[in-house]
């Protein structure tokens, strides 16, 4: 068995896989990796696509559309490879990539995930909004990245580009010790999609693992691709699922008032939203909050410490003291 499955998940995606498949092929050492595609019971000619033209690629073909976070437990379990890239369909690789997160990982034994550099595949210059250069959460569970804050995507000039341990990788391109994964349960499937990546690396890293992010390896991603930012499907899964995360991640000496302070945010969030018409995404975060009352007693255990509780107030660096970038906030 090779050390490393590359695994891209799925969902009708054929005009996807022609489009950046080809680069994951090219940029991926087979000599070190598989290229798999798992399918979420896609619908369309996915399935016609790789067998036709991609018959070098694994495939995993799955009953039904999972969501992405089920999807990917189920193909983690089936596969078993010492490590495992949860790798989105719309990214393309730059060569090498696979080979210098592995030297990494294996050069640090106490690392039990991490991430290349996240650059828009629109363009290349600049920063992905979805993990860009590593990711980092504030004390109201707010995420951003080195490299993106809020929706301000920064130039890559190089600023980033050295290693370093980060709060979370983002599930775009993430290498993960696969063992590890599954001992902790792999994704919250109950999440489906979206913040499904950053609770799993706060569990990883409550477990006591560090998430790094490597810079030398490299990845361009397309973004948007399931969900567009404004979609209110979206806006509902990242309010619902940022609520459960800090309630399964806090531990009883902060949880309390760090949901407080949360929902608070959240219904200032609803009120501009109201103020701007836009009553679909207004109408997301009230169901988000509801489902998230409904869905919270799910999770009765909880760690004993509290992994964000010291860190900074994203909101008061962006908005009022107008820190628009990762590298003005030190």
């Amino acid at each position: 068995m090779k050390k490393v499955a590359v695994i891209i998940l799925n969902w009708n995606g054929a005009a996807l896989l022609r489009r950046f498949l080809p680069s994951v092929i090219a940029g991926t050492d087979s000599s070190v990796a598989d290229v798999i595609v798992a399918d979420n019971g896609s619908t369309d000619d996915s399935l016609d696509v790789l067998r036709d033209e991609f018959p070098e690629v694994k495939v995993l073909s799955f009953p039904e559309n999972y969501g992405f976070a089920a999807g990917y437990n189920h193909a983690l379990e089936e596969t078993r490879y010492p490590y495992t890239v949860l790798l989105n369909s719309d990214v393309a690789v730059r060569k090498g990539w696979v080979n210098t997160l592995l030297d990494y990982m294996e050069a640090h034994p106490d690392t039990g995930a991490c991430q290349p550099k996240i650059l828009s595949a629109a363009d290349p210059s600049r920063f992905e909004y979805a993990g860009a250069s590593g990711g980092f959460i504030d004390r109201h569970g707010y995420p951003y990245c080195r490299g993106r804050i809020f929706d301000t995507c920064e130039d890559d000039k190089g600023q980033y580009d050295t290693p370093m341990d980060i709060h979370w990788a983002t599930g775009a391109a993430l290498m993960v010790r696969t063992q590890l994964y599954l001992d902790l349960g792999g994704l919250d499937s109950a999440f489906f999609a979206h913040m499904e990546e950053i609770d799993l690396c706060w569990r990883i890293r409550l477990a006591g693992w560090k998430i790094a992010v490597v810079p030398a390896a490299a990845v361009e991603h397309l973004g948007g691709a399931s969900l567009a930012a404004g979609n209110p499907r979206k806006t509902y899964l990242n309010f619902r699922n940022n609520l459960l995360m800090l309630h399964k991640n806090l531990p009883d000496t902060s949880r309390d008032a760090t949901l407080l302070r949360r929902r608070l945010l959240d219904t200032l969030a609803w009120c501009k939203f109201v103020i701007s018409l836009d009553f679909k995404n207004a109408s997301a975060i009230l169901r988000a909050h509801k489902d998230f009352r409904k869905m919270r007693g799910r999770y009765d255990e909880h760690p004993s410490v509290d992994l964000i509780g010291g860190e900074r107030n994203i909101l008061l660096d962006y908005y009022l003291r107008r820190r628009r970038s990762f590298g003005e906030l030190k």
